[in-house]
């Protein structure tokens, strides 16, 4: 940008000729740094201007334009050239094979089906009368209403049938172990086989299995200093946590920090044990692996 401090005059920016503009105009273009342009011609030919690279991809080597206003940090004369130089420099990672969940073929993806006909025939694999048959069939086997992780291979039939998880076991006459409202569970106190009384049917399910491997257990064991209570406490001062919760209550995530905190400060071996521990498979041998 040309301009005379004397004489509002400035120079055309591509043509070079001498034009006449205010003050006021000269100011405001040095505010923003803009050019000044003799006519809209000057002005679309300026903004045309183009530059002459050789693509970074060296297989292709290609002579090719670009305008000023594209110039980038790396420059390729095509999206297929730049797309093998950065798939070089950064390699994606391909998903594992998956086994489709109604043709069981192998297939590369994130899904749970194959393709979307498979995805439309799952769904509509069991009827009403099969699901609730299912269900009721579970219901038996452990003495309450399955949960929805327990019975994966139809929890989204039934969420497609019905609406929702918990409208299918009211369908089956079964009373939900969720609150349908809120994201919270509700209490269920449940009686484990050794009598003593736990919040859900999940932690029923490990005093259980520490009653069935012979491993002497208290409930409701309070943390030193503080009125925090762990779920078990072992003959060796192992504390075990079932943490049923996590990542649902971000008020629930505290505590479960604090309980860490206090674990490591007084150093109690705390066994923290979560949903994905006891849903689909049951994975508790391995959580008391050296006990």
């Amino acid at each position: 940008m040309c301009y005379n401090r004397l004489v509002p005059i400035v120079k055309c920016c591509f043509c070079g000729k001498k034009i006449y503009r205010s003050n006021g105009r000269i100011n405001e273009n040095r505010k923003f740094s803009h050019n000044f342009y003799c006519s809209s011609s000057c002005q679309g030919n300026y903004l045309k201007r183009r530059a002459e690279f050789i693509c970074e991809n060296r297989i292709c080597n290609k002579k090719f334009e670009r305008l000023h206003s594209a110039i980038s940090t790396h420059n390729f004369c095509s999206q297929t050239c730049a797309a093998i130089i950065n798939n070089r420099k950064f390699p994606k990672r391909h998903p594992k094979f998956r086994i489709c969940k109604y043709c069981s073929i192998e297939f590369r993806g994130l899904n749970i089906y194959c393709s979307g006909s498979c995805f439309r025939k799952g769904r509509n694999k069991y009827s009403l009368e099969q699901l609730i048959s299912i269900i009721k069939s579970a219901a038996r086997e452990r003495g309450r209403a399955p949960a929805k992780r327990e019975l994966s291979e139809i929890a989204e039939a039934c969420v497609y049938r019905f609406g929702t998880w918990n409208k299918g076991i009211k369908a089956a006459h079964l009373s939900p172990n969720r609150s349908d409202n809120n994201r919270m569970y509700k209490r269920a106190i449940t009686k484990a086989n050794d009598g003593h009384l736990c919040d859900s049917i999940s932690e029923a399910i490990i005093d259980n299995w520490l009653t069935n491997n012979d491993i002497n257990h208290k409930r409701d064991v309070c943390y030193p200093s503080t009125r925090h209570r762990a779920d078990w406490g072992l003959d060796n001062g192992t504390y075990v946590e079932y943490f049923g919760l996590a990542q649902d209550s971000p008020r629930y995530d505290r505590n479960i920090q604090v309980k860490k905190e206090l674990c490591k400060k007084y150093g109690i071996r705390l066994i923290a044990i979560y949903p994905q521990d006891l849903y689909p498979r049951q994975n508790l041998k391995l959580k008391f692996h050296g006990y």
